[in-house]
């Protein structure tokens, strides 16, 4: 079962790289954020976003917006 995060991002997530995202914006594992993106934890039970992280990955797909288009500033 997918996560309401994962079906809003569905657009982008082949073409960012989670296990970037995950280690430098959380400091986990790829896999820690594919679990959340699924709805499950490492261990097979349900888990989700808490708000405190659903901000912090937007936080970080907003500075990776920023960081995207300023590379594209200097073409």
């Amino acid at each position: 079962m997918a996560t309401n995060a994962k079906l809003k991002l569905k657009d982008i997530l082949l073409d960012v790289n989670v296990a970037k995202i995950a280690s430098r914006y959380f400091g986990k594992s790829s896999g820690w954020l594919y679990h959340k993106f699924d709805g499950k934890d490492g261990n097979g039970k349900e888990t989700d976003f808490t708000p405190e992280e659903l901000q912090q990955l937007k936080g970080a797909l907003y500075d990776l917006a920023d960081r995207i288009r300023k590379a594209a500033d200097t073409l």
